[in-house]
């Protein structure tokens, strides 16, 4: 359950304190350009570094994206192309497939919506749009796009270069295809290198729950050398059908989705090698334990290596191909579950690995033929992930002042201690891509109220180019001020939680209502210095009156094992009495709080923590709202709620009784709101459906706001303001009667 950006309304939701000089209204808040700017997102050090390339809003439409490239010696951004300038007024069309994937990666806008390079000499990127492949080359006289001629029919999906940049394969029709890119080449034309794709089966495509659980998002690698693909084939033949009812204004679309709830099949994931040149398949073989293929690639040796997971996700095992037999490199194990990660880099001392063993995550080097394990990072705090490895040493990050901020660390390959990277300050967030040489690193800074900026540094050096971002709206500046940072304590009266407090703006009222917003999930933080996107809506709140508590729970992220496993075999116990625990503590370290007037705010997890802290009779509650909220975890993914609540069977069933929500809808005595969106593919409909039908057994009166044809996100600028102006009527109605 990837229930962070766009879906995490309440992370790091930041403002507090003095009135504004201008009145923020929520129609300003939907609108273009965004306050924030027009962000660049999905950035990329070119191969050969001469330049940085990006996604960026357009500006005549922020929801459409358009592909940049600004030279890494710092000169001007320019747009190398953009959907309008190829599709000459046509709408952009989506297959279902295409709009899962996109939902999967929180990308809820049009346009060119992804791209990569390729070759090494800077001189060509691939991207798909509309079903079809498009090449855009840097020439001398500008860009120059064009569309590859390819056969019609079913869209051209996961297009990826041959390390050489002289061919392409990509998937269409569940089939795998490999094309020279340049049409004169003899036999030119695209070639199958499978044949048996179908309505259950596809190759090189990442599975639903790889994708959404995993964060996984492909499905095969090159070669070093560019002979050979790894690729997976799903079989979902076994999977149960779940049947969507796409509910839109003018019509119903029931769309059928291999959807594995808790406890049922998963789809039969195996890896193969394909030669190239002839096709031949060889297929690597892995245990019957194995559950899940978490992750793949290739060693530099041209060893081909698989991560994958036991159901339980207790065991995470990197095994190695070489040869006629499988060999496991090392296995992470864990008591209650072994956490994802991308942290595998070859370099000359061994595997960069990242392990939870000694209750901190850390960097560790693993010896490939031994499996040895030699510490590489004793952070204070948890290590977030390994960025690369090169002649200098590590780049890493690493939480700080209790996960609520992230640095970049680099460390010797020979151990020893860790330097922070020049640019370092107290209270920001800050991360990186690089280069394949680990020389050059391209930053990603944010801070209290200022939205992400790209930098260029080089590995060792002091001074950075700052690269393409629109300047906020200078309105963004008066309503961003400083938060609050309290540290109240969790239900077992001694771990102190993160949490933030934002002032009402207007104090005449004397004691005021508050709005508690949290997550309360696994695998999340939401209380942190970096910037969050949601900022305008929290102002406005401060606006109209409010308070406004942001706040972690036991098992969020950035924190040590110990913290973050509180949701072992448990859903709705630790985070809701840590929330109550927290709710009950903010009358005394807070002046002027009413506490017969707190209102909670929730999406997705969070969604679920609003729902089930309505349906308690000891709520501090006095309203809330819940959207997309996971009512029932048995209708939910397997990879999921497995990995927390185990299988729903036996003995092991009471952790999905408990967090039942359907079967605490006697216990509703105060105002709530459901919201959820009727093509929502992750959190399904169904989910709400099955509250909505137990409260009204049991004669209870509540409000629901539905959205047809909208996905997880609800997304879209008319479909955003109208929840906005929901909500804000929802809580004026129930906090500030009278008003």
């Amino acid at each position: 359950m990837k229930l962070s950006a766009p879906l995490l309304l309440a992370a790091a939701l930041l403002t507090g304190g003095a009135r504004a000089e201008s009145a923020l209204t929520l129609e300003r808040i939907t609108a273009d350009p965004p306050l924030a700017g027009r962000l660049p997102r999905q950035a990329e050090v070119s191969p050969g570094g001469q330049w940085v390339s990006f996604l960026r809003p357009s500006a005549a439409d922020s929801e459409v994206l358009e592909l940049w490239a600004q030279p890494s010696s710092g000169g001007e951004p320019r747009k190398l192309v953009s959907a309008a300038d190829l599709l000459g007024g046509a709408e952009q069309k989506l297959s279902e497939t295409e709009k899962m994937a996109l939902e999967r990666q929180r990308i809820n806008q049009r346009g060119i919506t992804g791209y990569q390079w390729c070759g090494g000499d800077d001189s060509a990127l691939l991207f798909p749009l509309s079903g079809d492949l498009y090449v855009v080359r840097l020439t001398a006289g500008g860009p120059q796009a064009h569309k590859l001629a390819m056969p019609a029919g079913a869209p051209k999906l996961e297009p990826r270069c041959a390390p050489d940049g002289k061919s392409l394969a990509y998937v269409q029709g569940g089939n795998l295809f490999v094309m020279p890119l340049s049409m004169s080449a003899a036999g030119a034309g695209p070639r199958r290198l499978t044949a048996d794709g179908a309505d259950t089966v596809s190759w090189g495509l990442a599975e639903f729950l790889a994708a959404e659980e995993l964060s996984r998002q492909r499905g095969y690698w090159w070669s070093k050398d560019g002979r050979s693909l790894l690729a997976l084939r799903v079989d979902e033949s076994g999977v149960a059908v779940k049947t969507r009812a796409q509910i839109f204004a003018d019509r119903t679309s029931l769309t059928q989705q291999r959807y594995p709830a808790a406890g049922e099949a998963n789809a039969r994931v195996t890896a193969f090698v394909i030669d190239v040149a002839s096709g031949q398949k060889r297929e690597l073989p892995l245990p019957k334990t194995a559950e899940y293929i978490s992750r793949a690639g290739w060693f530099a040796d041209g060893t081909p290596w698989l991560q994958w997971f036991t159901r339980d996700q207790t065991r995470l095992t990197l095994t190695e191909f070489k040869g006629s037999a499988p060999r496991d490199i090392t296995a992470e194990t864990d008591s209650a579950w072994v956490e994802v990660h991308d942290d595998l880099i070859e370099t000359p001392r061994g595997l960069l690995w990242s392990s939870e063993a000694s209750g901190r995550r850390q960097l560790v080097l693993v010896d490939r033929a031994s499996g040895t394990r030699t510490p590489l990072t004793q952070a204070a705090e948890p290590v977030d992930h390994a960025i690369c490895a090169g002649e200098r040493g590590v780049v890493y990050t690493a939480a700080g002042d209790r996960g609520k901020s992230q640095e970049l660390y680099l460390v010797s390959l020979a151990g020893g201690p860790a330097q922070m990277l020049p640019g370092g300050a107290n209270r920001q967030w800050r991360d990186a891509k690089a280069d394949s040489a680990c020389g050059r690193l391209l930053v990603t800074r944010s801070a209290w109220g200022e939205p992400p900026r790209l930098e260029l540094r080089s590995l060792g050096e002091n001074g950075a180019i700052a690269l393409a971002g629109d300047a906020p709206d200078p309105l963004l500046r008066q309503i961003a001020n400083w938060p609050l940072a309290l540290d109240l304590t969790a239900a077992d009266g001694r771990t102190p939680l993160n949490a933030f407090y934002f002032a009402p703006q207007d104090r005449r009222e004397g004691r005021h209502p508050v709005l508690v917003l949290a997550y309360g999930g696994p695998g999340a933080a939401t209380v942190n210095w970096g910037w969050g996107r949601d900022l305008p809506l929290i102002a406005y709140w401060q606006q109209r009156g409010y308070g406004v508590l942001t706040l972690d729970t036991r098992g969020m992220q950035h924190r040590d094992r110990d913290f973050t496993r509180a949701h072992y075999r448990s859903f709705g116990k630790t985070e809701v009495a840590d929330l109550f625990a927290a709710v009950r503590q903010l009358p005394d370290r807070v002046p002027g709080v009413d506490s017969a007037r707190i209102g909670f705010f929730g999406w997705s997890y969070g969604g679920f923590l609003g729902a089930r802290a309505m349906l308690d009779a000891d709520t501090p509650f006095a309203a809330a709202v819940a959207v997309a909220p996971v009512t029932d975890w048995t209708l939910y993914d397997t990879a999921y709620t497995e990995r927390y609540l185990g299988l729903p069977e036996g003995g092991k069933a009471a952790p999905y009784a408990s967090a039942n929500l359907p079967a605490r809808a006697a216990l509703l005595t105060r105002p709530l709101l459901l919201v959820h969106g009727t093509a929502d593919d992750n959190v399904l409909f169904e989910h709400t459906l099955r509250l909505v039908e137990a409260l009204q057994t049991a004669g209870k009166t509540f409000d629901l706001q539905i959205y047809p044809g909208k996905a997880h996100g609800i997304a879209g600028r008319a479909a955003r303001l109208h929840l906005y102006r929901t909500m804000d009527a929802f809580f004026e109605r129930h906090l500030r009667p009278g008003q």
